[in-house]
């Protein structure tokens, strides 16, 4: 899986520091991290998109999506996949 990686994007895109050490795949997002507003989920996918090679399209994006650590790598999973 691409949890490390995806931790990793999460942590720059956010600046979240040496707090990102502390996200695990059932940490959650959404709602649980102040930095995670809409800009920053804009942010986020477009830095998942390029490190991946992936193309997100809007009504892909759901909440469900963002819920934890580990919904968002199985996101990118299913997208690599594709």
């Amino acid at each position: 899986m691409y949890l490390e990686e995806i931790r990793n994007i999460l942590g720059d895109v956010l600046s979240l520091g040496d707090a990102k050490a502390a996200l695990t795949e059932s940490s959650p997002l959404l709602g649980s991290i102040p930095e995670l507003d809409s800009m920053a989920v804009v942010n986020l996918i477009t830095a998942l998109e390029e490190h991946f090679g992936i193309v997100v399209e809007d009504d892909e994006i759901s909440a469900s999506t963002f819920e934890t650590l580990g919904t968002l790598a199985a996101f990118v999973q299913d997208k690599l996949a594709a």
